[in-house]
């Protein structure tokens, strides 16, 4: 066996400008062409293909390392360290499956699609505000304020708490932004804090005036005794706080750029309206918003000759495993794919909240299409980095009028 520390491997940094939009892509396909899978970054070893990143993502002998992370920056204690350390990502074994057991009712497919009449009705409201224009700034417009409202109903927190709700959300999420986390973590634990403080509100709330929601459910574990604890019940409101508004945001974002960018693919789905979940699941296969998802050995593995010894820390790379099929790199909604996608991960960190992203998108994408006719570019995006949640900050599009 050969340490992974001695081979000779081609560097990634995630931090370059080039890895955002087609260059990154191409960047990525080139590394993948001469058929390596493994590259090295400042933090991480690269995996990029996918029987090598479900192998990382399933093995029992790899955690998300975000407490490790989180030493590398100097983030030892404080509010920010006490809320990564009950991080849900961060639990392992028994622990980790109780508290998953305790919230995974709420997003199952079927639970997912209680909430389609209210992602509709949120829709209309926001397209009311866009109407009879045939621009926007499609982020502002509409894949901001969205998914906030959409979470805040699964709550069960009044609609005006969206915006506050995005903006915990976005920063918050940083705790995994490896550029956010060298540039200070004073903002982060601020909202961590903000957040918290809301949560106990909305509890107290809820507890007086229990409704049809994720937080009266929680809350009735917690009456049950000893299944979940109050600080369970909080730092479990704020995961789905963090992980269910910045992500779709991304993510409808990603769709919409992408839409405009192949008006072939956008005229097709509006002449199949059928379509419209094979048109999301492309969509994620295409432009996942976690292009890597970092693990850390717990103990020694050993794959295809490679001994990674503990301690050392890899990153799936998502982007290139969807695209590994012949004609991978093709956008096409009616392509006939497999489905093994890993934006969502794979494994017992399988992403809590996929069924009700799709649900989301599925329901923006057949929304907007027969309202956005000639969907095309109106300015250049402006593209966040891919170290952390690979989002848009701006996407003015143009559409011919009304549907």
């Amino acid at each position: 066996m050969t340490l992974v520390t001695e081979l000779d491997l081609p560097a990634i940094d995630l931090d370059s400008d080039e890895m955002a939009g087609d260059s990154y892509h191409r960047l990525l396909a080139g590394l993948r062409a001469d058929g390596g899978w493994l590259a090295s970054s400042p933090l991480a070893f690269i995996v990029l293909d996918r029987e090598a990143g479900e192998f990382f993502l399933r093995s029992r002998q790899a955690a998300f390392p975000g407490r490790e992370i989180a030493d590398l920056f100097g983030v030892t204690s404080g509010p920010l360290r006490e809320h990564i350390d009950a991080n849900i990502l961060n639990q392992q074994g028994d622990r980790h499956r109780r508290l998953r057991s305790l919230v995974g009712p709420a997003f199952t497919p079927r639970a997912a699609d209680r909430w389609r009449p209210a992602m509709r009705e949120f829709l209309g409201q926001l397209w009311g505000q866009i109407a009879p224009a045939t621009s926007c700034e499609f982020v502002a417009a509409l894949a901001k304020p969205y998914p906030s409202l959409t979470i805040a109903a699964v709550l069960g927190a009044p609609d005006q708490d969206a915006p506050r709700l995005h903006e915990w959300s976005s920063l918050v999420q940083r705790q995994f932004d490896i550029k956010a986390l060298a540039g200070g973590t004073a903002e982060i634990e601020r909202a961590v804090v903000e957040v918290q403080d809301y949560v106990e509100k909305l509890l107290r709330q809820r507890r007086a005036e229990p409704g049809d929601d994720l937080i009266t459910a929680l809350l009735g574990a917690e009456d049950r005794g000893d299944r979940l604890s109050h600080d369970e019940c909080v730092n479990l409101v704020i995961n789905v706080i963090a992980g269910g508004v910045d992500t779709t945001q991304a993510q409808l974002s990603h769709a919409l750029r992408l839409f405009a960018a192949h008006p072939e693919q956008w005229q097709l789905l509006r002449d199949k309206p059928q379509l419209t979940p094979r048109a999301v699941a492309e969509v994620l296969r295409v432009e996942p918003i976690t292009p890597f998802t970092a693990r850390i050995c717990t103990g020694q593995l050993e794959y295809r000759g490679v001994t990674f010894p503990a301690g050392t820390i890899v990153a799936i790379c998502a982007e290139r495993a969807n695209r590994e099929a012949d004609g991978g790199e093709d956008f096409d909604i009616a392509a006939d794919r497999d489905g093994r996608l890993l934006t969502f991960g794979a494994g017992t960190h399988y992403c809590l909240g996929a069924n009700l992203a799709r649900a989301e998108l599925e329901e923006a994408l057949a929304f907007l299409a027969p309202r956005m006719p000639g969907l095309a570019p109106a300015g250049p995006a402006v593209l966040g980095g891919v170290e952390g949640i690979y989002g848009i900050d701006r996407l003015p599009l143009s559409w011919a009028g009304a549907g």
